[in-house]
């Protein structure tokens, strides 16, 4: 089992398999070509680069993250025209009066993760996001299976 940190990303060959702990507004991003069993796992923090100025890790942002990933599931022997995605996360962590647009991190982070991927002509093929508790995720390369724990539910893969 590869682990993905927090603002971190990292790819695996079947039949290894790719986790990472504690996705709240976090989204969790696998990527997968099928027929080479070579999947990739992101654990972006926040949907745009451009907003921050301190935005060296790539792999912390939706919008560089992603492509991040693909480059290296490309030199890895994978197929960019084959990937598909499976996503998980952007919870709304904590209840806020406020309807500001900065606090829905969550929510943006999903947003952000679905442009791009569509920009990208990525097909997402299941998705587990939104709510309000936090996920710890893990792929199968070998089957596909994204399997889904939180504290509290049933184990759920998609």
């Amino acid at each position: 089992m590869i682990k993905v940190g927090m603002a971190d990303l990292n790819i695996c060959h079947s039949p290894d398999a790719i986790t990472t702990l504690g996705l709240g507004s976090c989204v969790g991003i696998a990527l997968y070509d099928k027929t080479t069993q070579i999947a990739g796992l992101a654990h972006i923090m926040l949907p745009d680069s451009t907003k921050v100025r301190q935005n060296q890790n790539r792999a912390k942002f939706a919008d560089t993250g992603i492509d991040m990933l693909i480059q290296l599931l490309v030199k890895e022997g994978a197929r960019k025209q084959a990937l598909t995605a499976k996503i998980a996360g952007g919870a709304q962590m904590f209840a806020f009066s406020s309807n500001n647009d900065m606090l829905r991190v969550g929510q943006r982070n999903v947003e952000a993760v679905k442009a791009k991927l569509g920009s990208l002509g990525i097909r997402i093929l299941a998705e587990d996001t939104g709510l309000n508790f936090g996920r710890t995720v893990e792929f199968y390369p070998e089957t596909g299976d994204f399997v889904i724990k939180a504290v509290g539910k049933e184990v759920r893969t998609i």
